[in-house]
């Protein structure tokens, strides 16, 4: 319980205290929206890192090979905990942006460091929002950033191991022609939400599986890409679970 307290007081005091300093993003978002995204990245990893070092968060990190240099990867997590947002925003390299869902954007003063970061917000009940998104998201990747989605839409709460995946996730990379990395993420829940409203230490293991490739695939493989991410993506999530 203690880190719990410890964990919200630090998380209240710095969005407070980063009221300010929002502004002044905002600005220079203005002149650079690059710089401002980069430099409101840069504070907000180091901000989730002390989350983490609070929360008792020992984290294995595998597969960093397998990210690909000098260019934009469109990541696919698992997703169980809040923390797998706090804990992947500084492991994964690069400037990169979240899509997030749209209840997200009314959490007071942390949705306006999401959007400084490029992240999105997506309705996945209203499509024609939902593709506006996408070609958002699509025009990041162009540009050169990093864009993470879960599939699975929500945290799984379940206990099946993967949520059924919606499809519409992969139209990022198909219309960027970029490369899918799937992300398997192992113990995030019990950190927290297992307990709540108790903070345990806890070993994390984030692995990150070999990239797919989707440029110059043909319509019949482009379908084919959602359950081959959801194999990949099943596959080292069972073996970490043995770790």
């Amino acid at each position: 319980m203690i880190r719990f307290i410890i964990a919200g007081i630090f998380t209240v005091v710095f969005l407070i205290l980063s009221i300010p300093v929002i502004a002044i993003e905002g600005l220079i978002r203005l002149i650079s929206p690059k710089a401002a995204a980069v430099s409101s990245q840069f504070i907000v990893c180091h901000a989730f890192r002390i989350v983490a070092f609070i929360s008792g968060v020992k984290t294995e990190v595998k597969g960093l090979e397998n990210i690909p240099k000098g260019e934009a990867i469109l990541y696919v997590p698992n997703h169980r905990s809040i923390f797998d947002i706090i804990i992947t925003y500084y492991i994964i390299p690069g400037q990169t942006g979240y899509v997030a869902k749209k209840e997200t954007g009314r959490i007071p003063i942390f949705s306006l460091w999401m959007l400084l970061m490029n992240c999105k917000f997506l309705d996945r009940s209203d499509i024609r929002k939902g593709l506006k998104v996408i070609l958002k998201c699509v025009d990041l990747i162009k540009q050169g950033v990093n864009v993470v989605i879960f599939p699975e839409g929500t945290r799984n709460k379940g206990t099946e191991d993967l949520q059924p995946f919606h499809d519409g996730s992969f139209k990022i990379a198909e219309k960027a022609g970029c490369k899918i990395i799937p992300v398997a993420i192992n113990n995030t829940d019990q950190i927290f939400e297992a307990h709540f409203p108790k903070i345990k230490s806890q070993k994390v293991i984030v692995e990150f599986c070999k990239p797919i490739e989707t440029a110059g695939l043909s319509r019949a493989e482009l379908k084919e890409i959602s359950p081959r991410v959801r194999e990949e993506l099943l596959e080292a999530y069972v073996k970490n679970k043995e770790c």
